[in-house]
């Protein structure tokens, strides 16, 4: 079992939460809500990479402007390796609470 630090955690859960909404800006307001501190964009987009280059999420883009020049964002998405880490983080933490 791979641990998950807690920043990727916490990425991870926001993405399972936010579903089709998960973008980096969308992310970071939840665990700024969620936690009430104040997170840089930095410390969102750092434990993200980590999570894709050990596979637990995957990312995609969609165009939001119709028009020429137009923005695409990168949105994300738990990948089945992820939600078996998030499960397994889960465990651990009900067998350490107890």
């Amino acid at each position: 079992m791979k641990l998950l630090s807690r920043q990727e955690e916490m990425v991870l859960l926001s993405i399972w939460r936010l579903g089709e909404e998960a973008y980096g800006v969308t992310i970071r307001e939840f665990i700024s809500k969620i936690t009430g501190k104040y997170w840089s964009i930095g410390s969102i987009y750092v434990p993200l990479d980590r999570l894709i280059e050990k596979g637990y999420i995957e990312f995609f883009y969609k165009d939001l402007y119709n028009r020429k020049g137009g923005r695409r964002k990168r949105f994300y998405k738990i990948s089945s390796i992820g939600m078996e880490a998030l499960e397994e983080v889960l465990e651990l933490q009900k067998s350490l609470w107890k």
